[in-house]
C-alpha cells in the first residue's frame, strides 16, 4: 500500500473540508486553460488545504513528452499564471503528483493506456480509485470521448468509487445538437455523472445571488413585480474575437454568451426559494424559470432583439481594427459581436417585469452586472417643492471586474430647499473580506471532487436555454444583417440597443459614470 505523503503546512486556516481522493484526469493539457486556469486553480486548492493527501492528475494531450518534461512545462506556465506568490514545499508536493499522457483523444488505443496509468497511480497515491475526467477540448471531442472512456469501463462506479466528467462550454450550438451530446452522454453515463461547468458560476458574486435574496430579511419580500421595474443584465468585454475568428464566426455572440452564462445569471436572479441547498433543489427551481421564459415568434424577435457587429475604432486610448478585418474572419461575415434581447417570465412573481440583456465584444468597459430597478415611488408629496422627478433605486450586483453590491437611494441635499441627490451605497468583497486569490474555478473544481453539482448546469437546463434563443438564430439566419458593422468598436453597441429600452420609457446603465 503507498504511503500517504502529508501535505507541507500552511499559516492561513482551512476555509472548506478537502475533496475527494481521487486521480484528475485533464484531456487538452498542453493548451492554454489548463496552464491559465486549471493548474493554478489546483495549486490554489492546495494551499488552502482543499486538496485530498490522496490526490492525483493525469494530463493528457498529442505532443510526445514524458512525464518529467512535462512537470518541467508546468512549473515555468506556473511562475507566469500563478494568482499569488508560489509557495516551493507545496508546488513540489504537488508536481510529484503530476503524470502525462501522451496521445490522440480520437484513437480508441489511447484509453486502454490511459486505464493501466490511472490503475499505477491509484497504487502510488491511494486515490481509491475516483476519477475526474476535465475535457479542456473541442466541443467535438466531447460525446466521443466519454463513449471511449465508457467503453474501457473507465466511466463504471459503485459504491466504493466515483466517476465523473467534466464538460466545458458550448454545450452544442444549437438546440437540436445539445439534445443529441445529451443522449449521447446519457447512453454511457447517469445525470450525477455529468458536470456542465461555467466558470461564471465560480464568481463569488454569482454565488451571493443565493445569499443576497435568501439570508436576509429585506429583500425577499420586495423581490418581485410589485416593487420591481425592470432587470437588466450585462456582460460587456473590452477585448475583441483576439486570436479566435475562425471559432467566433460559427458562433457569435448569441451562442456564446446567452444560453449559458446569461441564463445562469437570469435563472438565480428570478427563481423561486429552492427547499434547501441540495442541488437537484436549486436546479429544479433554476430549471423552472427557464422554462417559464416568454418563447418569442418571428415578429418578437424583430422587435425584442437587437444584432450587431463591431467596425473599428478605439478602445483603451487604441485604434482596433474592425470584425471583419480580424485574422480568420471573413471580409463579408454577418456574424454578431454584440446582442441585446427584452425576455419576459410567465409566471406569478415576474409577471410584465421585462428582463433586457446585453452582451457585446470591444465595448467601452469590461463589466459583467444585474441591475435590479425598482419602481419609482409616488410624486405627490414632492409637487409642491424643487424636486422635477424621483430617482428609482437600485440594486446592482457587480461580478467582474471588481466583485460587490452597490444601493442607490435619494437622500436630501444640505440646504434650505428640498432638493434630492442620489446616494450610493457599495461593498466590495475585498473591503470586507480580503482578497483571496482565485482563476474562478477553484470552487467548480472543488465541487466536483466532493459531488456537489449546484453550481453545475443540467441537461433539462440545457436545453431549456436553447429554447430561449432558438427562435433568434431562426430569424436572423432566415434575415441576414444588412447594416453590418453598425457599431463602432469602444461604443455601447448599435443605436438599437438603446432604442430597445427608450421604447418602453428607460434606458441602460451608465457603467463608465
Amino acid at each position: 500500500m503507498a504511503q500517504t505523503e502529508a501535505m507541507p503546512a500552511i499559516e492561513q486556516p482551512r476555509i472548506g473540508k478537502p475533496g475527494d481522493p481521487c486521480t484528475m484526469v485533464i484531456f487538452g493539457a498542453s493548451g492554454d486553460l489548463t496552464r491559465r486556469k486549471l493548474i493554478p486553480a489546483l495549486y490554489n486548492l492546495a494551499k488552502n488545504e482543499l486538496l485530498s493527501r490522496e490526490f492525483a492528475v493525469i494530463g493528457i494531450a498529442r505532443a510526445p513528452m514524458s512525464t518529467e518534461e512535462y512537470r518541467k512545462k508546468v512549473s515555468e506556465d506556473i511562475k507566469q499564471f500563478a494568482t499569488d506568490k508560489v509557495d516551493p514545499d507545496i508546488w513540489e508536493w504537488f508536481i510529484r503528483r503530476l503524470n502525462y499522457l501522451s496521445g490522440d483523444m480520437g484513437d480508441k488505443g489511447l484509453y486502454p493506456r490511459l486505464k493501466d496509468l490511472l490503475d499505477k497511480v491509484d497504487q502510488d497515491h491511494s486515490t481509491h480509485g475516483n476519477h475526474m475526467y476535465y475535457l479542456a477540448t473541442a466541443a467535438d471531442f466531447f460525446g466521443p470521448t466519454v463513449e471511449h472512456l465508457a467503453e474501457v469501463g473507465l466511466m463504471q462506479q459503485d459504491a466504493q468509487r466515483w466517476r465523473r466528467v467534466v464538460i466545458e462550454k458550448p454545450f452544442g450550438h444549437d438546440l437540436e445538437s445539445a439534445r443529441l451530446l445529451n443522449q449521447q452522454l446519457l447512453r454511457v453515463a447517469e445525470e450525477k455523472q455529468i458536470y456542465r461547468i461555467d466558470h461564471y458560476l465560480g464568481k463569488e458574486t454569482v454565488q451571493n445571488i443565493l445569499a443576497l435574496r435568501f439570508a436576509n430579511g429585506i429583500f425577499e419580500p420586495i423581490w418581485n413585480r410589485r416593487y420591481i421595474d425592470h432587470i437588466q443584465i450585462s456582460v460587456a468585454e473590452t477585448v475583441g474575437v483576439e486570436k479566435r475568428g475562425g471559432y467566433y464566426d460559427k458562433a457569435g455572440a448569441l451562442r456564446d454568451m446567452v444560453p449559458n452564462h446569461i441564463m445562469q445569471l437570469i435563472s438565480l436572479s428570478a427563481m423561486e426559494p429552492p427547499v434547501s441547498f441540495r442541488a437537484d433543489a436549486v436546479r429544479d427551481e433554476q430549471g423552472k424559470i427557464l422554462h417559464a421564459i416568454q418563447p418569442m415568434s418571428s415578429e418578437d424577435v424583430l422587435i425584442r432583439t437587437v444584432r450587431g457587429q463591431y467596425g473599428e475604432g478605439m478602445v483603451g486610448g487604441e485604434r482596433v481594427p474592425a470584425y471583419r478585418s480580424e485574422p480568420g474572419v471573413p471580409e463579408d461575415s454577418k456574424t454578431e459581436t454584440f446582442v441585446a434581447m427584452k425576455l419576459l417570465i410567465d409566471n406569478w412573481r415576474w409577471a410584465d417585469v421585462p428582463f433586457y440583456l446585453r452582451t457585446g465584444k470591444h465595448l467601452p468597459s469590461r463589466s459583467t452586472s444585474i441591475v435590479i430597478q425598482f419602481r419609482r415611488a409616488p410624486f405627490v408629496l414632492f409637487r409642491d417643492t424643487p424636486v422635477e422627478n424621483l430617482m428609482p433605486n437600485q440594486l446592482v450586483l457587480n461580478i467582474q471586474p471588481e466583485e460587490g453590491i452597490s444601493l442607490r437611494f435619494a437622500a436630501k441635499v444640505p440646504g434650505p430647499a428640498m432638493r434630492l441627490g442620489a446616494v450610493n451605497m457599495n461593498f466590495e468583497y475585498t473591503d470586507y473580506f480580503g482578497a483571496i486569490p482565485s482563476t474562478g474555478y477553484e470552487r467548480l473544481l472543488h465541487d466536483c471532487m466532493i459531488g456537489d453539482a449546484t453550481l453545475f448546469q443540467r441537461a433539462d437546463m440545457v436545453e431549456a436555454g436553447w429554447c430561449v434563443v432558438s427562435p433568434v438564430l431562426d430569424v436572423w439566419r432566415a434575415l441576414p444583417a444588412r447594416n453590418f458593422p453598425n457599431y463602432a468598436a469602444g461604443t455601447w453597441g448599435p443605436k438599437e440597443a438603446e432604442d430597445l429600452l427608450e421604447r418602453d420609457g428607460r434606458h441602460w446603465r451608465d457603467f463608465e459614470k
